[in-house]
């Protein structure tokens, strides 16, 4: 059968079913409005807010080589084909995204391999937007690490360790690439001596970031990439709103892809507060 013929009989059917369906979602909301006073809130107990972690995502969103990382082509639509399909190409490594151990090692686990108990963990949030607001080179240390387990304990098992670096009030312009007129990037990161640390001293299984990288804009040798991804943990770029979360005491949830063989991938990510 021809394509056209199958669209044709494709919305045929769609249209001679919405009536069927019309009614029997209006009965379903009538049992449903019965019922919704008394029932209790999705969600696990202990957590009263949901955050939004993951920018939305377009070709306008600034990317680390500075060409768009996404183009969308609808092929079918509603008016036409009684259903809507886009063909979506982009760049693994842009918008809210995953950083695979394969991004930076020749054999590390590739995105959809990263364990799924990895992906649901505790959240401590380091705060450098302060410093970063006076300097856009500014990084994670050491100190901001210990000053954090000070405060709130040692970092748990598992856990993602995340800069605010504040970055995220830049996404919409060039102000979040920074670049300089010979072209370097300056934006906020995790100083290696800091990345050290949690891979000698924690079971952190992610490290993530408000900016376009784990390391620093001005970085030459991605030093922190290479040391962190080929240790077997993941990292996270562009997250937002984390000025919205504790240092401590929220569980963040990442929806990695899981494209075989990926090196990383968009991802959508958020916190239970």
């Amino acid at each position: 059968m021809c394509d056209v013929c199958v669209m044709n009989a494709v919305k045929e059917r769609m249209l001679s079913r919405r009536d069927f369906f019309r009614a029997g979602a209006a009965a379903t909301a009538a049992a449903a409005v019965s019922t919704v006073a008394s029932a209790p809130p999705a969600m696990a107990a202990g957590h009263g807010e949901v955050v939004d972690l993951t920018h939305t995502y377009d070709p306008a969103f600034p990317t680390y080589f500075g060409q768009p990382g996404i183009a969308m082509a609808q092929k079918f639509n509603f008016a036409d084909n009684g259903f809507n399909l886009f063909e979506v190409t982009l760049n693994e490594h842009t918008g809210t995204h995953i950083d695979a151990p394969l991004h930076f090692s020749a054999d590390g686990a590739s995105v959809d391999a990263i364990a799924v108990e990895n992906l649901v963990v505790p959240l401590c949030v380091i705060h450098i937007h302060e410093r970063a607001a006076q300097d856009p080179d500014a990084q994670v240390t050491p100190d901001d690490i210990k000053a954090w387990i000070a405060r709130n304990g040692p970092v748990p098992e598992r856990a993602c360790v995340a800069m605010h670096s504040g970055w995220e009030k830049r996404a919409g312009g060039d102000g979040f690439r920074n670049a300089d007129d010979k072209g370097v990037m300056h934006f906020p990161g995790f100083h290696i001596e800091a990345t050290q640390m949690l891979l000698e001293e924690t079971s952190a299984s992610a490290i993530g970031v408000d900016t376009l990288s784990l390391d620093y804009g001005p970085s030459q040798d991605f030093v922190t990439h290479y040391a962190w991804l080929p240790a077997g943990r993941y990292g996270i770029e562009n997250l937002k709103n984390l000025a919205k979360l504790p240092e401590a005491g929220a569980t963040i949830v990442v929806g990695a892809p899981t494209h075989r063989g990926g090196s990383g991938g968009p991802a959508r990510i958020f916190a239970l507060v």
